[in-house]
């Protein structure tokens, strides 16, 4: 089913924008919570009217993420973890470590922001990156240190 974004959503993508989901997915939760709305001739024509109001709000998110960025960039966290051997990690850190770590220093932002490939099994630091918005990205330092 192809629908209209009325509000920008991480994995589909940013407000104004016409993409295609799954049939249960726009009928069970987009349409119901009123974040998109279905790709009818006059829905696009409602955009088209609607666009500037669009491009201003997009601006706007836009800007608030490169500020949220720009405060994120010199941010750094050290997690101590248990370790087996010199360097080997006893487990591995992940997403969910370097989010509480992050809440512990007060800073705030949703955990799926992180972009963390794949978990952290050695000491060191590392950057890991974190996606504020659509092509906004920041890096935060995680030191890992034994326990």
């Amino acid at each position: 089913m192809k629908v209209i974004l009325k509000k920008t959503i991480d994995s589909l993508g940013i407000i104004g924008s016409e993409v295609t989901v799954a049939d249960g997915y726009a009928r069970n939760y987009l349409l119901p919570q009123d974040k998109a709305m279905p790709a009818t001739p006059q829905n696009r024509k409602v955009l088209e009217q609607e666009k500037a109001k669009f491009k201003l709000q997009i601006a706007k998110e836009k800007e608030h993420a490169e500020e949220m960025a720009k405060r994120l960039e010199g941010v750094s966290c050290t997690i101590s973890a248990k370790v087996i051997d010199e360097e080997k990690l006893y487990g591995s850190v992940k997403v969910n470590d370097i989010y509480t770590a992050l809440t512990k220093q007060d800073i705030e932002i949703p955990k799926r922001m992180l972009m963390l490939a794949e978990p952290i099994k050695t000491l060191g630091t590392f950057k890991v990156p974190v996606r504020v918005y659509k092509g906004v990205e920041a890096e935060i330092s995680v030191e890992i240190v034994p326990e």
